[in-house]
């Protein structure tokens, strides 16, 4: 099992300088991968300072060699497909093919009201159409990243015949992970299709050792083999009885799980702090 840092891209150490530097030491302490999210305004905190995760991401790239870089998760209903197209593959090619791109829906149900991400920039907020902009944008961005000449017409989408080079580093293309809650039908699906799955427990948000099996079986039905194909979980702070934690984590990854996601959230005011955070290590169970 792989074990990755969850960072937010706001508060006080959200810049991108700062996550360069955090990056950097994530890799020297052992860990295997930096993801940020992906908002315009921070969880709809207005109050909360906010930086770009791409520049950011290009930052800690250029800092690191080895961890995996990533979005956790970017809501591209609100993006063009064909610039956050251009934007991962550039990533790809700065990091030497070290991107995971992690995808969404963005903030939905009682809380899309106050993300101002949506609310506040004429966003759409119907979750059934962000879902159908979702796939299509996929599909979109797939499509681009074959380095053929490519055409689409979808319903929210078109592009007319073009090739799009360079073609990213990794291959068949950059890994995708789709977000969202488990055990719903629709999430679970979007997530079958594409190369992995970073699920949280709907209206509970942590996942069980139960729910991580339903889920390996359901994918594994649905495409007919796990080979390559990524679960992560996780997401949260750190417990403080640690020992509890290493327990919890090693049931997941008995379980299936092969990414495990520890977030340090924006409210550690020190950075003094937020560095201990990253050089303790991960709670590794193999």
């Amino acid at each position: 099992m792989r074990y990755a840092l969850d960072f937010p891209n706001g508060g006080p150490w959200g810049d991108a300088g700062t996550l360069a530097e955090l990056a950097e030491l994530a890799e020297t302490s052992g860990w295997d991968g930096v993801f940020l999210e992906d908002y315009i305004v921070w969880q709809g905190h207005q109050e909360v300072a906010t930086y770009d995760p791409w520049v950011a991401l290009a930052a800690m790239a250029m800092r690191t060699k080895r961890i995996r870089l990533g979005t956790m998760v970017t809501p591209l209903a609100r993006r063009r497909p064909w610039k956050v197209a251009r934007e991962v593959v550039t990533l790809d090619h700065l990091s030497n093919g070290r991107v995971i791109l992690g995808v969404g829906l963005g903030d939905t149900g009682e809380s899309v009201g106050s993300d101002s991400s949506f609310t506040h920039f004429g966003e759409v907020m119907d979750a059934r159409q962000r879902a159908a902009m979702l796939d299509e944008a996929l599909e979109v961005m797939a499509g681009l990243w074959r380095g053929e000449p490519f055409r689409y017409d979808g319903r929210y989408y078109q592009v007319k015949e073009m090739t799009f080079l360079p073609r990213p580093v990794q291959r068949p293309r950059i890994p995708i992970w789709v977000g969202g809650g488990w055990p719903l039908k629709g999430p679970a699906r979007r997530a079958a299709r594409w190369d992995g799955a970073c699920l949280y427990k709907h209206q509970v948000h942590t996942m069980t050792p139960e729910d991580i099996r339903a889920l390996k079986a359901f994918v594994e039905e649905q495409r007919g083999s796990l080979e390559g194909y990524d679960i992560a979980a996780g997401g949260s702070p750190r417990r403080p009885e640690w020992e509890e934690e290493r327990a919890y984590i090693r049931s997941l990854a008995e379980a299936g799980v092969t990414w495990w996601h520890e977030y340090i959230p924006p409210d550690e005011e020190e950075l003094e702090k937020v560095r201990e955070c990253v050089a303790r290590g991960p709670l590794r169970v193999d």
